[in-house]
């Protein structure tokens, strides 16, 4: 997300989301308990969806409008609002609503929730400041990373430097910046909730840590190799029945050349020129031939009468089926997903681009993912995804892992419990939206992890609308660390406090330092270094512990950008 000016003055003292759906919810959420904003929230009615869990939030006023008219947005107090997040399910209908909240309130903040990011980027053009995000791209990383058995998304870019997660002692001791614990090791705080702990403490699981170079790629034995490669072609090509026969004409005319050129006394060359001759049926019958030259001219011939057939049906069958394979064989240490929405899309994508097999999974073979999973060459399954039939046809039982991300979590669920069934050490990664549930089941079924796509994509929303510097999330399990972006303000409560002050245990580390008057980022910035006005901070923070710098860094009386 690009800085944006402020322009907060006394006047503009509420926010306004639009949706009533488990994202609007998280966003709302998210606003009222971390940052304490009033949040106004438009939805057409107060009993569906989320509504009721909106309405009994803290700081929170419902409106119920039929339709996002500048008749609704004007109700809401638009005039006086900060930003405003459009959650609707179809980009056409958040444009069309972006517009008429610009007639209503000219230079309102827009965030708008994107599916097709292309297009979303062409909308950004039509409004001065304006912010466009996709929840499925923002999640779709966490789901790779889990079905792949990493801790966490594998690089993050960040001011020159590459940043990543690895479990403790993966990385090099000077690589390292933080530690990250789980709340299994703290008292307070949500399930799962990540802790940030100075280097070196025993209690973290993960790090966070810088690469310096050192060749590092977890994803190394997905990816195919060459004499993988090499080893599957034979395979592939004569797996089949069609390569079968194929390869037993072509065992044939090797024979025939043999015969020719040894017991028939001929030279190589003359030996070829005869075997191409006898097998396109140019043969010349002669009784005075020896033995061997009349074997092979028999079976030269005759091969070649077979042989050719089999090759235009080959070539007429790939013209008509995009495929010379029969029936196709089940994979090996490919990763099924299920679910081919916007999320479940994007997810085979970035499997596929790193370089990892896949079979996709839908009941619907006209969903979001099925054009892009042929044009990748990926298999496809047509079925209910919690059905057994259809999970064998996916090759659940050599499969690695089973990523289930339908838009039910009923559905995931009885994916998730057919394929345990039917294979006991496959990776289940499934979605799920109550927190509750999603713990319970990580508890009770093995090998099990769940996410969240609202609780991941939530954050970068909400700090979307307070214009705040988030520069990227990290999740780690069903959460998120925030890595932010803050600019310190003259007269603020961390200008003349040293680097180690600013520290919070569990909440807040400072990873990086850009003083006022230089161009470079200190990436080790000494603990007692005394931050000046002006100066950049680089924090690693959780959504808490990032609204406490915020509320740090503003100069008297004025809030700073952030």
């Amino acid at each position: 997300m690009p800085p944006v000016p402020r322009r907060l003055t006394q006047d503009r003292n509420h926010l306004i989301v639009c949706g009533d759906d488990a994202l609007a919810y998280r966003i709302v959420e998210e606003l009222t308990t971390n940052y304490h904003e009033r949040v106004t929230v438009l939805l057409s009615a107060r009993a569906r969806g989320h509504g009721p869990r909106i309405a009994r939030l803290p700081g929170v006023r419902v409106i119920e409008r039929p339709e996002l008219d500048g008749t609704a947005f004007a109700d809401a107090g638009a005039p006086s609002a900060r930003a405003i997040a459009l959650m609707g399910r179809d980009d056409l209908t958040n444009f069309h609503a972006a517009l008429r909240a610009q007639d209503v309130s000219p230079g309102l903040r827009l965030v708008m929730r994107i599916f097709n990011t292309g297009l979303g980027e062409r909308m950004r053009s039509f409004f001065p400041d304006c912010a466009v995000l996709s929840s499925s791209s923002m999640a779709a990383p966490s789901f790779v990373a889990a079905a792949l058995g990493e801790p966490a998304p594998s690089h993050v870019r960040l001011a020159g430097r590459t940043l990543f997660v690895a479990r403790q002692g993966e990385a090099d001791a000077a690589q390292v910046i933080c530690g990250l614990a789980t709340t299994g090791l703290a008292t307070t705080g949500p399930p799962g909730l990540p802790r940030l702990l100075p280097p070196g403490q025993d209690p973290a699981d993960l790090v966070l840590a810088v690469a310096d170079g050192t060749p590092r790629n977890p994803l190394t034995r997905q990816r195919r190799r060459p004499l993988r490669a090499a080893a599957d072609l034979p395979r592939m090509l004569f797996g089949y029945k069609l390569g079968l026969v194929f390869l037993a004409l072509f065992g044939v005319l090797v024979a025939g050349f043999a015969l020719l050129a040894t017991a028939g006394g001929f030279s190589p060359g003359n030996a070829l020129y005869l075997t191409f001759l006898d097998a396109a049926g140019a043969a010349v019958s002669d009784p005075r031939l020896g033995g061997p030259e009349k074997v092979a001219q028999f079976m030269l011939t005759f091969d070649g009468m077979a042989f050719l057939p089999v090759v235009t049906a080959a070539v007429v069958g790939a013209r008509l089926t995009g495929s010379v394979r029969g029936k196709e064989r089940p994979l090996s240490g490919h990763v099924i997903v299920a679910g081919l929405g916007n999320v479940g899309t994007r997810i085979a994508g970035q499997l596929h681009d790193l370089g990892v097999d896949v079979v996709c999974v839908d009941r619907d073979e006209n969903a979001a993912g099925i054009e892009l999973a042929r044009q990748l060459g990926l298999r496809v399954v047509i079925g209910e995804t919690h059905r057994e039939e259809t999970l064998r046809a996916a090759g659940v039982r050599t499969s690695q892992a089973l990523v289930s991300v339908t838009n039910s979590d009923i559905v995931n669920l009885e994916t998730a419990l057919h394929a345990r069934a039917l294979a006991a050490d496959v990776r289940l990664v499934l979605r799920l939206s109550d927190d509750d549930l999603a713990e319970r089941v990580q508890k009770t079924v093995g090998n099990a992890i769940s996410r969240s796509v609202p609780y991941l994509a939530a954050p970068a929303f909400a700090a979307a609308m307070l214009e705040h510097q988030v520069l990227r999330t990290i999740p780690v399990g069903r959460h998120v660390l925030l890595i932010a972006d803050v600019r310190v303000g003259a007269g603020s409560e961390l200008a003349g406090q040293p680097v180690q002050n600013v520290h919070r245990d569990g909440e807040v580390r400072v990873i990086a330092v850009q003083r006022a008057a230089a161009n470079g980022v200190d990436w080790s910035p000494r603990p007692d270094y005394v931050i000046a006005p002006q100066d950049r901070i680089y924090v690693l923070a959780t959504r808490t512990g990032l609204s406490g710098v915020l509320a740090r860094s503003q100069s008297d009386g004025t809030v700073a950008p952030a």
